[in-house]
């Protein structure tokens, strides 16, 4: 099973591209940078920085609504390859291919994702009023 999950900010806008053919397509690269806790007792933390590619609508989407500083959650699959540059030197790739890619922060905080906004600043909700305390399951 090849399946990952990460959860990152965007560290710049992504960059899209087309094929060419018949049937040109939307390509979309664009890198998270992810957190990682350190394993030391010194606590902290590490910033992983790992390339993404989404292919056709997907891409379309991360072209369209995704910038630089979002935070956002993507799920995919890892893909490696190689190429040789222009000085004959053979240059290893690792990218997360996406499956699916959301927003991981509300509109209130600039991520322009969906949750609802809670009723109140503290986050609480009022109880009715005429709802008795026997009648509440906790």
């Amino acid at each position: 099973m090849n399946t990952v999950i990460l959860m990152g900010r965007l560290t710049r806008d992504p960059e899209v591209r087309y094929t060419q053919g018949e049937k040109s397509m939307a390509v979309a690269r664009y890198t998270l940078a992810v957190d990682r806790r350190r394993a030391t007792d010194s606590g902290g933390q590490n910033t992983d920085f790992i390339s993404c590619v989404a292919f056709d609508r997907a891409g379309e989407f991360a072209e369209k609504y995704f910038r630089q500083g979002q935070r956002v959650l993507v799920r995919g699959r890892i893909q490696t390859g190689s190429y040789v540059n222009r000085d004959g030197q053979k240059i290893y790739t690792t990218d997360v291919v996406i499956l699916e890619q959301e927003f991981a922060d509300s509109r209130r905080d600039g991520g322009g994702g969906r949750r609802p906004e809670p009723a109140q600043d503290d986050g609480f909700m009022n109880i009715p009023d005429g709802v008795e305390d026997d009648g509440l399951p906790f």
